[in-house]
């Protein structure tokens, strides 16, 4: 009887190559690797906008665009004829962009049960804004400059009452800090 011969096989021969089942996965895990990579927001820089941009503006730099969103003002009145000081005011402002005036802002600002309209700017660090507790006359102004160094997130200033009445003080120094969440 005659059985088959069994092929011999060289350890050294080299087995033919076949295209392995897994190179059109690793293909496609490249591609999605590179998508993901350049969907990656990247800083533009010399980009000055806020919303877009994580970089620090400069006091100087401060515009409009940046004065948008929620702050907390503290204001602390001076504490008359060596009296201990009264304690701190706070003050709620919400600013966005004013509909009529390009660079400007528009918002509200609320102490305690009051609710006033504000309305203005900050050029080259400094901040004015306008307050009407009847959104026609100005009862109150808001005069600050952008901290050195805080991002643009935070501005020391005064406010000043349009018509003090005695014993309160007609100008109270305030410290304003940019709050997270709304934009």
């Amino acid at each position: 009887m005659n059985e088959p011969a069994m092929p011999r096989t060289d350890p050294n021969a080299r087995m033919p190559r076949t295209r392995p089942a897994l190179l059109p996965q690793l293909a496609l895990s490249i591609a999605i690797i590179l998508v993901a990579i350049s969907a990656y927001p990247a800083r533009a820089d010399g980009q000055k906008d806020s919303k877009t941009s994580t970089a620090c503006p400069a006091a100087a730099d401060m515009g409009h665009q940046h004065l948008q969103g929620r702050w907390l003002a503290e204001l602390r009145a001076p504490a008359a004829d060596g009296r201990t000081p009264p304690p701190p005011t706070t003050a709620v402002l919400q600013l966005g962009p004013h509909p009529e005036l390009a660079q400007s802002v528009r918002g509200t600002t609320q102490r305690g049960s009051t609710t006033a309209q504000v309305s203005g700017d900050v050029d080259d660090g400094d901040l004015t804004l306008e307050e009407s507790i009847n959104g026609t006359n100005i009862s109150a102004t808001w005069t600050g400059r952008v901290v050195d160094g805080s991002c643009g997130k935070e501005i020391r200033g005064t406010w000043n009452n349009a018509h003090p009445t005695p014993p309160a003080p007609a100008a109270i120094p305030f410290v304003m800090r940019r709050q997270a969440g709304w934009q």
